[in-house]
């Protein structure tokens, strides 16, 4: 934990130093090009942690009061869609769980988020601590990297053959140290997926271990204005506890982007198909025909 803060302190500071330096303006207009405006955001990422159930997460001093430190909102009705993990993960990103209903790798063929940015011009990136990508960029199919801090079941693009078996989608599937260099370099995606390790998610540890990850992680960006471009933060649970139902998981949505409700609270229902209707909402983008298409948008 404190190796990974201080490469966060390091590249923050990096950040920092790029936007103090008095080069030309040409930094920032190469990142301009490169956004398309959005209806209620110009940036969103999503960050997956490990079964958990909503009171319990809700209940952590830091977690609970989460939403509102950050002027965002808690989303009091949300929940997964089923257990185990995977198929969370595969439904987030395709809007189906396509079969999946374990954590054995499988490959399919099938659209994806990214058949929808990419035809926008829109830029997408999965960040995977403990990711290491395939000989030449390629995706690293293997099922678990690192000792098994990695596992491949929580990096779902890769069991699109869509990205897979695509050498350019796949330098979009990155160690997530890349996060603070694209920081710093202006070059934060539009949509990001950002994977914890199976540490910092709480799978392995728990529920403070995955706590005070996020505190971590959350703080220095929350202060960082090149990663507050009109800047939309989800983050939530893969599932609750495994087998316990209903399925109801904590998730907050914060980021400059994000204009808060009374009391911090969105107390409408939704589950994770949500966060594909909202996205495809903020850029007119086309659906996948799948359980998007009914899926309730996030108030915004």
């Amino acid at each position: 934990m404190v190796l990974f803060k201080s490469v966060v302190a390091v590249c923050l500071a990096t950040a920092a130093l790029t936007v103090a330096a008095p080069a030309s303006d040409a930094h920032s207009h190469h990142h301009k090009k490169h956004v398309v405006p959005g209806k209620y955001f110009d940036h969103f990422m999503v960050i997956l942690l490990e079964n958990e159930n909503y009171k319990d997460a809700v209940a952590d001093p830091y977690l609970g009061n989460l939403a509102k430190a950050h002027k965002g909102n808690l989303l009091t009705d949300y929940y997964a869609l089923t257990h185990p993990s995977q198929p969370n993960y595969i439904g987030i990103i395709g809007g189906s769980l396509f079969g999946f209903d374990d954590d054995d790798p499988k490959t399919i063929n099938e659209k994806s988020i990214v058949d929808i940015l990419e035809p926008k011009g829109l830029t997408w990136r999965e960040y995977a601590e403990d990711y290491t990508p395939g000989p030449g960029g390629a995706c690293n199919t293997n099922t678990s990297l690192g000792d098994g801090i990695y596992m491949r079941k929580h990096n779902p693009f890769i069991s699109y053959s869509t990205v897979a078996n695509n050498i350019t989608r796949c330098q979009n599937v990155v160690p997530a140290t890349q996060l603070y260099k694209d920081i710093a370099d202006g070059n934060l995606p539009q949509f990001s997926f950002y994977t914890p390790n199976m540490n910092d998610d709480g799978h392995d540890t728990n529920l403070t271990t995955a706590s005070k990850w996020v505190q971590s992680f959350i703080e220095p960006l929350m202060k960082e204005p090149k990663f507050l471009q009109n800047t939309a933060v989800m983050i939530t649970w893969d599932e609750a506890r495994v087998y316990t139902i209903p399925n109801q998981v904590w998730s907050v949505i914060i980021g400059d982007a994000v204009k808060p409700l009374a009391k911090n609270s969105d107390n409408t229902r939704y589950d994770h198909y949500s966060i594909l209707a909202t996205i495809e909402d903020n850029w007119d983008l086309d659906n996948l025909g799948q359980n998007d298409v009914n899926a309730t948008v996030f108030h915004w």
